[in-house]
């Protein structure tokens, strides 16, 4: 286990040695208070005509018409980010040449992969945690509740990791960090549209097609419903790309 987090906090300082950490988090805050602002803005506008209609405030819920619609617009941001930080996780190794250092180490393939996916999940964790002062603002002028929240943020976590668990594995693939950055987006970008495609197919296609759907899966954490089979769902799509990734991996140290 120590192996796993000296891994992982090797992977966490080398994202902030570089302005690599600082640009992600920067842009993915920047996203994300664009669309806070601009639906906060919908909101407030709504908000008032209701009550000029005098259907008053128990008509409008921060929930389910701003929160919701700000977080599934987070996990847009987030397909569009998160291949910038996976991207460098083996292929910068294979390309400078320490991967070589690396697999000959005494440390086993499990301990490097979970070391690295904890790495880029942290660096994650912490874009999400500078989101929080937007959250704040609606508890100091509004009255949301904050289960519903956290449960939107476990599912934004999870499905991050989700898409890390791809990154990983893509990156393995290559030493070329642009290459795996942009096959870690349109993988992603697949897994994200397969919802609208299943509408093509018939109805075992749907539900089959569905189910394999990111997205259909983080619209329950949305609106703040905690459904267990989302949870496995995401905990087996991340445990299926880490096994991925550790056979090729293997296959590298087999190679070299």
């Amino acid at each position: 286990m120590s192996n796993i987090f000296a891994i992982a906090d090797k992977e966490l300082r080398s994202y902030f040695s570089s302005p690599t950490a600082y640009v992600i988090i920067g842009l993915f805050a920047a996203l994300f208070g664009f669309f806070y602002t601009a639906i906060l803005d919908f909101f407030v506008k709504q908000s008032m005509q209701l009550q000029q209609f005098q259907m008053g405030p128990s008509s409008v819920n921060i929930n389910l018409q701003l929160i919701r619609p700000v977080l599934s617009n987070a996990s847009v941001v987030a397909l569009f980010v998160l291949p910038m930080i996976t991207m460098r996780t083996y292929a910068e190794e294979k390309r400078s040449g320490t991967i070589e250092l690396l697999l000959t180490s005494p440390i086993t393939n499990l301990e490097i992969i979970l070391g690295k996916f904890f790495g880029a999940l942290g660096l994650y964790s912490l874009m999400l945690l500078v989101t929080t002062p937007y959250i704040i603002i609606l508890f100091i002028y509004g009255e949301p509740e904050l289960s519903p929240i956290l449960v939107g943020y476990l599912g934004l976590l999870l499905m991050g990791g989700s898409f890390i668990s791809i990154g990983l594995l893509i990156s393995s693939f290559t030493k070329n960090q642009i290459v795996a950055g942009m096959i870690t987006f349109a993988t992603l970008l697949l897994l994200w549209v397969l919802n609208w495609l299943s509408s093509f197919g018939g109805p075992t296609t749907q539900a089959v097609v569905s189910y394999l759907s990111i997205t259909q899966h983080f619209d329950d954490f949305a609106i703040g419903v905690l459904d267990t089979k989302h949870v496995i769902y995401y905990l087996s799509f991340i445990t299926f790309g880490l096994f991925l990734t550790a056979k090729s991996v293997d296959s590298e140290r087999w190679r070299g």
